[in-house]
């Protein structure tokens, strides 16, 4: 667009002369937007970058510096009009109600149609520096336009997408939900993990479709209302994923037996901690710190060998070292060795299932444990589930492990 003004800008440049005194003239709100206009074609980097700042630059101006090739007048040109944004939308809607596709008929009507647009171009800007910095200014305004907002969030750079993904009140539930389940990349999911005040509905959606380093995301965002059912989920599988295990030790909402679940396979520091939250009930906590005591009796066995224990454990199964197997589950499910010592006599392939499980170890392992320690006959044995998980569930798990403590105590 080229802008007509009675003005002799150049002659006033010319006069100004050096580049220094040429960006004073940009920064200055009260000169004439002639010369504003003028000094947005100026070849000075600081001078078209006083005049993308200056908020009494023209509405043409800014429009000729949302092309400029330099990124940085653009995202300065981006914050400026994203902070019009509201007002922007508001006018381009009435605008599009009366006139349709039609220009407006008046100046103003003209200009700030002219600025919605130039906004939203810069929106959708090749340099992500120029988005992400829109995004900031948007991310948490009640009011911020919609058109805008959701654009943003979708974008693939989480510069861009995760402050209004995490902070916009513009986002629905339904905007929300379909980020998770469809994301852009999988980072998406974890900008949502973070937003607060999550509802039960997006945790168990995030919960579906995330990574393991997402759920612990989630788990680390107090205001997620994740539900008790789900936690117990969680927890049956927080063995393995011990990245988990002490974000559900804090995590608020744990059911009783979520907690018992816990306790099985949690680390000494973690168990202290689990047994010192002020919400458990009061018998619970006698049994934890119980178990806490049991476990430091137990101390570690100087004989075993160095590495993780399963797979010393899997290493003496292959040897038929049934003694090291022992000694190693003994160590690693933090029960006394008599506990081990019923399970082998009775030939217990669900109390050895239950036991492994305990340990953290994999689902394999259980089937190692039967044949090496246990030597049931072959049609009693415990083969993992189709799915590659324990064959039993972890209720019955949890109920093996207490019966084998009732016996050896």
């Amino acid at each position: 667009m080229t802008a007509t003004f009675g003005y002799d800008a150049a002659k006033y440049v010319a006069e100004a002369g050096a580049e220094a005194e040429r960006v004073a003239l940009a920064g200055q709100p009260g000169i004439a937007p002639e010369l504003l206009y003028f000094l947005a074609g100026d070849a000075a980097v600081p001078v078209r970058a006083g005049i993308a700042a200056n908020p009494a630059t023209p509405t043409q101006a800014d429009s000729l510096l949302a092309a400029d090739a330099d990124p940085r007048i653009r995202a300065l040109i981006g914050r400026k009009l994203a902070l019009q944004a509201p007002a922007l939308a508001l006018a381009q809607q009435y605008w599009a109600q009366q006139l349709g596709a039609q220009q407006p008929g008046t100046p103003q009507g003209r200009l700030r149609l002219l600025a919605w647009n130039t906004l939203c171009s810069l929106a959708a800007d090749t340099a992500i520096m120029v988005r992400a910095i829109i995004a900031e200014e948007l991310k948490a305004m009640p009011d911020a336009p919609r058109a805008l907002i959701l654009p943003l969030a979708w974008d693939s750079a989480m510069e861009v997408a995760e402050p209004v993904i995490r902070f916009s009140p513009q986002l629905t539930e339904a905007d929300l939900l379909a980020l998770v389940t469809a994301p852009p990349v999988p980072a998406t999911v974890t900008a949502v993990a973070r937003r607060p005040q999550l509802s039960e509905t997006l945790c168990d959606a995030i919960i579906a479709h995330a990574d393991p380093g997402t759920v612990g995301v989630l788990l680390d965002n107090p205001s997620a209302a994740v539900r008790e059912s789900t936690l117990d989920v969680l927890i049956a599988n927080a063995a393995e994923h011990t990245g988990w295990q002490e974000k559900l030790v804090r995590r608020p909402g744990l059911s009783a037996g979520g907690v018992r679940a816990l306790a099985m396979f949690i680390a000494e520091d973690l168990l202290e901690a689990l047994a010192a939250r002020p919400d458990l009930d009061p018998g619970l906590v006698r049994a934890l710190r119980q178990r806490v005591k049991q476990r430091l009796a137990a101390g570690a066995d100087p004989l075993l060998p160095a590495g993780p224990p399963e797979k010393a454990f899997e290493a003496a199964g292959r040897r038929g070292d049934q003694t090291m197997m022992a000694a190693l589950l003994c160590h690693a499910a933090g029960v006394p060795a008599a506990a081990v010592q019923q399970a082998v006599r009775l030939r217990s392939a669900k109390g050895l299932l239950s036991l492994c499980w305990k340990a953290g170890f994999g689902p394999h392992t259980g089937t190692l444990a039967q044949v090496v320690l246990g030597y049931p006959p072959p049609d009693r044995i415990l083969p993992v589930s189709a799915t590659g998980g324990w064959p039993l569930s972890q209720d019955e798990m949890l109920w093996q492990i207490e019966l084998l403590a009732e016996q050896e105590a």
